[in-house]
């Protein structure tokens, strides 16, 4: 099967299918990190990552930021119109960096690094700048622009010029957000953003050299209908992006509190959801995107998608990833980090980041360390998850294990999901068909290990 393959666009089985289940950013889930892991167990981590064939490294820094409120948003930020409010946060996370920076041998090189938010753009041209040489400072960065250092922009909250800085400083992939065009969808969402501002800023990073333009996409907000919905993406189009991610819309306003001010009886029905989602896929087709899986599209020469054709694509907290074998640090508030056998997690909040950096200690306060088992069904579902196959003879040899038995429970399921079409298995492989790459979390929370009741707990609906 081949990344070009047309999804095959199903709503029985959508229907059937749809319900709650991790993303896999990770595998375990971030919901199963405990507090008796802590700062000694990660050190070891670090330790043991630089010995032995060392990795290369994977860096990400979490600006939490933001100028407004954004209803939808499900992320870890600090809504804040004074600008100020960064100054005490840079100068901790400027610490932070230096005492992470001890932890790694010099000569490992930074392949990838993401600035995320919140909105990193919320910094000042020098702040940003001093962040990024602070970085240098304490971490190898490469200087002829092989690696993936990618950020997070707010069109809002950057200019022209300050777009050709980002490159300047070394960033060369570029994501922003947009969600939806239709005015009416924005007020509902307080995300007010014109077209004109957006699209400034989109060839602004065409003409700086940017590789790559992504944007973000939410369907399922208020008002939305598919002829909406299709309107935007005409729009969308004419920048010819990339990349882009079209993100369904969990409603958790228990979990999320500015989701509490969406009204609920201005989302769209579940059938309308499900015929905005066909019209995306049809449309982004036609118009020569390919499906990459998790809600993301790309130009078929994209390095995403020939990754996937080699069977290379990886997947992390970052997204879809060319640059599978790196360990990845990530620092401030909430950072995750996945380092060796280990995921780590930083402080939640501003007090407690800043009380352990005074204290002169990196921020971890909880994660887990990863037995045999995890291990191995983490490469499974990144494979099935990436690369829709896996070759079970190889993984088989590669851990020691009888596949069939080690995997019963699992297979007993899949098989069900190949009577309705989603997936081939064999002795020798595992193929996801077009019918299941929409469905694809189903297929790996049939080998998750840890998801004592499938469908139930802090998860979104799988579409």
């Amino acid at each position: 099967m081949t990344a070009h393959e047309i999804i095959d666009f199903r709503p029985d089985l959508i229907t059937r299918y749809d319900k709650a289940g991790p993303r896999y950013t990770s595998y375990p889930t971030a919901n199963l990190f405990n507090e008796q892991f802590g700062l000694d167990d990660y050190r070891d981590a670090a330790a043991r990552s630089n010995l032995n064939n060392p990795k290369p490294l994977s860096l990400y820094f979490h600006i939490p930021f933001c100028d407004t409120v954004c209803f939808y948003c499900a992320c870890n930020k600090i809504v804040t119109k004074r600008r100020d409010r960064a100054i005490p946060y840079l100068e901790h996370l400027h610490r932070e960096i230096a005492m992470q920076g001890e932890l790694y041998d010099k000569k490992r090189r930074v392949d990838q690094l993401h600035w995320g938010g919140g909105t990193p753009t919320f910094l000042s041209n020098e702040q940003m700048q001093a962040l990024m040489t602070e970085t240098g400072r304490h971490f190898s960065l490469v200087d002829d622009d092989s690696g993936e250092y990618s950020i997070e922009i707010d069109p809002r909250e950057i200019d022209p010029e300050g777009v050709h800085f980002l490159r300047s400083i070394g960033f060369n992939r570029l994501s922003l957000g947009i969600q939806d065009f239709d005015p009416v969808v924005q007020k509902a969402v307080n995300r007010i953003q014109s077209e004109a501002v957006t699209f400034a800023a989109i060839d602004a990073a065409r003409e700086a050299g940017f590789k790559s333009v992504s944007v973000d996409l939410i369907y399922g907000l208020p008002f939305q209908t598919a002829d909406s919905f299709i309107r935007t993406l005409d729009r969308v189009i004419q920048a010819d992006p990339d990349r882009l991610s079209v993100f369904n819309y969990a409603h958790l306003p228990t979990l999320f509190m500015p989701q509490r001010r969406i009204n609920a009886d201005d989302l769209p029905s579940a059938s309308e959801k499900l015929n905005i989602l066909q019209a995306v896929i049809e449309y982004l087709t036609n118009k020569g995107y390919v499906y990459v899986g998790m809600d993301h599209f790309a130009k078929p020469d994209d390095e995403l998608v020939t990754a996937q054709e080699q069977g290379l694509l990886y997947r992390n907290f970052q997204g879809y990833s060319t640059h599978a074998d790196c360990d990845m640090v990530a620092m401030g508030v909430t950072g995750i980090s996945m380092v060796d056998d280990v995921y780590s997690q930083n402080a939640k909040d501003e007090d407690s980041y800043y009380a352990m950096i005074d204290a002169g200690r990196i921020p971890v306060v909880r994660g887990m360390r990863l037995t045999k088992d995890d291990i191995l069904r983490r490469e499974l579902i990144t494979e099935l998850n990436c690369n829709f196959r896996l070759e079970i003879k190889t993984f088989s040899e590669r851990y020691g294990i009888d596949f069939g038995s080690y995997f019963k429970d699992a297979l007993e399921e899949l098989a069900v999901m190949q009577e309705d079409g989603l997936l081939d298995v064999s002795n020798e492989l595992i193929t996801v068909r077009p019918a299941g790459r929409l469905l694809i979390r189903n297929i790996c929370m049939a080998f998750d290990a840890h998801l004592k009741d499938k469908g139930e707990g802090r998860f979104s609906k799988v579409i």
